[in-house]
């Protein structure tokens, strides 16, 4: 069965994908006005929000990214938040002729941490999986919480995304393991240099998960990326800095 894939507006296409533990619902106050100018398509990633019935047999970064592939529309503007940005970076890479540009939001190509390279620690990782197990809702809102630590305004971020991640049907527990799995496994760092369309990369200078010092890693990567940093913003940008997040957008598609 294939992926719903949720459209408004009309003009150039923008696809966004969200990430781990949440649903499109995110980004619902961001392209309320983008979809007068564009052609908006809101992808719930396999197992989450609308699509929390379709998973694929074998929950992997290749499988996820081969389903939303299959109803990714051609020349898009593919805007990617965190594990969405992950498989975002996957589908520039293996459908070139369908990614027109990427904007990859608080995002790497490998979030795991190790040695030489910033990322999420090994032992965070394989505690949110362990606590997945026994109470999924406590894993879902101490990522949030996490995701928002460092903001100005965490408490209100975290609210936000409660809020938005209530308003479509809860993941499932396959899809909740197979991304934390995909975010202590995955590692596309070689296949960068095979991203050819041009690349924004956002990141928050207070994000604990995707640490700004991966900037200039990436940077060596992908070097004819362009890196941007919200200095007072954490993992989700888009929410604690909705403003100046919409004119960077505005003006990257518009240049």
């Amino acid at each position: 069965m294939p992926l719903i894939a949720e459209q408004l507006g009309s003009g150039p296409e923008l696809v966004f994908l969200h990430g781990w533990g949440l649903n499109s619902a995110v980004w619902k106050n961001f392209v309320a006005g983008l979809s007068h100018e564009y052609r908006i398509t809101l992808i719930d990633l396999p197992g989450f929000g609308v699509n929390n019935q379709i998973l694929p047999d074998n929950y992997n970064l290749d499988a996820i990214t081969t389903m939303i592939g299959e109803v990714l529309p051609s020349a898009s503007v593919l805007i990617g938040w965190s594990l969405g940005g992950l498989v975002a970076q996957k589908l520039a890479i293996e459908y070139p002729d369908r990614v027109q540009r990427l904007i990859c939001v608080a995002t790497t190509p490998k979030f795991k941490a190790e040695i030489n390279w910033p990322g999420i620690k090994p032992e965070v990782l394989k505690a949110f999986a362990s606590q997945l197990h026994s109470d999924v809702n406590a894993t879902v809102n101490r990522f949030l919480a996490i995701q928002a630590m460092g903001s100005p305004r965490a408490k209100a971020d975290i609210l936000a995304l409660k809020s938005l991640l209530d308003e479509r049907p809860a993941a499932a527990a396959a899809a909740l393991s197979g991304g934390l799995e995909i975010l202590r496994q995955a590692d596309i760092r070689s296949q960068l240099p095979a991203i050819q369309c041009p690349t924004l990369r956002i990141y928050g200078k207070k994000d604990s998960l995707v640490p700004v010092a991966v900037t200039e890693e990436v940077e060596r990567l992908q070097p004819a990326s362009v890196s941007m940093l919200f200095p007072g913003a954490s993992h989700a940008p888009f929410i604690s800095h909705a403003n100046e997040f919409e004119t960077a957008i505005r003006d990257y598609l518009t240049n």
